[in-house]
């Protein structure tokens, strides 16, 4: 009797040990670069970068739309990186402009970078705290079969609760890489993003074409996969969240500022 119950000990351990990686949870990772465009060295080298890195590119750039053909051949996801109040430009969108010129804008950005999959706003921290153009935005972005992006440069932000009102295919940037421009803070807060991806399930990081970004990303990045990060392209990772709100932006799945 002893014996048959150390067997079935022994049988019921392993079995658990190898259905244990069957219920582990995943950790998602997408990562973002903003302002591309403008320098062809610092675009290329983003460029370099290994796996599903989204490129957002600036419309008002010298190399945009080379940059977004590019890219797209390269394989990787192009958004148009939206010029919003504070800052300026032929394609900026500022609060109190008429929705017909809103529009305009939004018509010459995307006719700039061609192959873009959505869009994500570039500054915009008083823009997209205004609600009657984001919810035109989000319709807008909808009827063209695009998604947004929130870079959240503000508390304040309605962009989101705006896309998630409409079911609107979006995300919400979780983590910026380089407020800081240290190599040491980059890699901190690249280090924070898997901390977060490990405990969300999944973590949206933005970064800059620095020249510190890019050698803290060109170092990790190879690593993430050791640390059980899987980078994900930003369909899958709007997949991966279903519109929802993740706990720092809101509360149940629901965004703050509806």
């Amino acid at each position: 009797m002893t014996r048959y119950l150390l067997c079935l000990l022994l049988y019921l351990v392993s079995g658990a040990a190898l259905a244990a990686p069957a219920h582990q949870s995943k950790a998602y990772m997408s990562l973002i670069i903003d302002d591309l465009g403008q320098n062809s060295a610092r675009d290329d080298r983003t460029l370099a970068l290994p796996g599903p890195v989204t490129m957002a590119i600036m419309p008002d750039t010298p190399h945009a739309s080379d940059f977004a053909r590019q890219a797209h051949k390269a394989g990787k996801t192009v958004i148009l990186h939206m010029p919003m109040d504070p800052a300026t430009g032929p394609y900026a969108w500022h609060p109190g402009t008429p929705l017909p010129e809103l529009a305009q804008r939004l018509d010459a950005a995307l006719a700039k970078v061609p192959y873009a999959a959505g869009i994500n706003n570039h500054m915009g921290s008083l823009m997209t705290s205004q609600a009657e153009p984001m919810a035109w935005l989000m319709a807008e972005l909808q009827r063209r079969h695009l998604f947004f992006v929130d870079s959240r440069t503000s508390a304040a932000t309605v962009a989101a609760a705006k896309a998630q009102a409409i079911s609107l295919a979006h995300v919400s940037r979780d983590v910026f890489l380089d407020d800081v421009r240290t190599p040491e803070a980059i890699a901190g807060q690249l280090q924070q993003g898997v901390d977060l991806a490990r405990k969300q399930g999944s973590a949206v990081l933005i970064g800059h074409p620095y020249p510190q970004t890019l050698e803290v990303l060109e170092r990790e990045m190879p690593r993430l996969k050791s640390q059980g990060i899987e980078l994900i392209t930003l369909k899958q990772m709007i997949a991966e969240r279903s519109n929802q709100a993740m706990p720092a932006h809101g509360s149940h799945g629901v965004y703050r500022n509806r």
